[in-house]
């Protein structure tokens, strides 16, 4: 797939607010600082689309962005240490969560995951959650590019072995970095796939 043109086309609250459900769409969403921006920039190829920020907590809204008129990426809050008070949090979570469930225009989710830490309990979670609920969704593994290929491939294992636990069989996954582009034409591959379905 090429993608030639990527628009934002807004910021909503909730999920009735969002736009006519007539197109795919993609929601990217991980832990705070899993390098979600930085993945949805490289995958359009534009540098500053989705906003990099070292502080966590920046996304606040669901973020429509229109690929070649035919689908949308939809940039999630990102979940975990965001230093918000309790009660923001607890709207986001229902916002993220009635988006989820409630959105017929979800082609998949991508849950993305940073390769250079531990299996966090909050993935897994979230993920067991994600499969509780009949979400479609995959993994992304980010910031691969500060790993060498044995430690790469040894951190995917650890956590794909850590989800056998509660999985028989775990949800199909994509290794990426951002700064070396890699898993960027297996993702579009897989979205035009989608695509093609809905």
């Amino acid at each position: 797939m090429v993608v030639k043109h990527v628009e934002y086309t807004g910021s909503y609250p909730s999920e009735r607010q969002c736009p006519k459900p007539d197109r795919p769409e993609y929601a990217f969403i991980g832990r705070s600082n899993v390098g979600k921006s930085s993945l949805i920039n490289m995958l359009c190829q534009r540098k500053d689309l989705a906003r990099v920020s070292n502080k966590p907590g920046k996304t606040q809204m669901l973020n429509y962005f229109l690929v070649d008129n035919n689908w949308y990426i939809v940039d999630l809050p990102g979940y975990g240490y965001a230093k918000i008070s309790k009660r923001k949090r607890y709207e986001w979570e229902k916002m993220i969560e009635g988006y989820l469930l409630k959105r017929q225009s979800l082609g998949c989710a991508f849950v993305l995951i940073d390769a250079n830490v531990e299996p966090q309990e909050i993935d897994i979670e979230f993920i067991n959650w994600m499969g509780k609920m009949q979400v479609p969704f995959v993994l992304v593994f980010t910031k691969t590019d500060r790993l060498k290929p044995n430690d790469k491939a040894r951190n995917v294992k650890r956590f794909l072995d850590e989800l056998h636990k509660y999985w028989n069989e775990v949800p199909e996954h994509f290794v990426t970095s951002s700064v070396k582009k890699e898993g960027r034409e297996e993702i579009l591959a897989f979205i035009e796939s989608v695509n093609a379905e809905f």
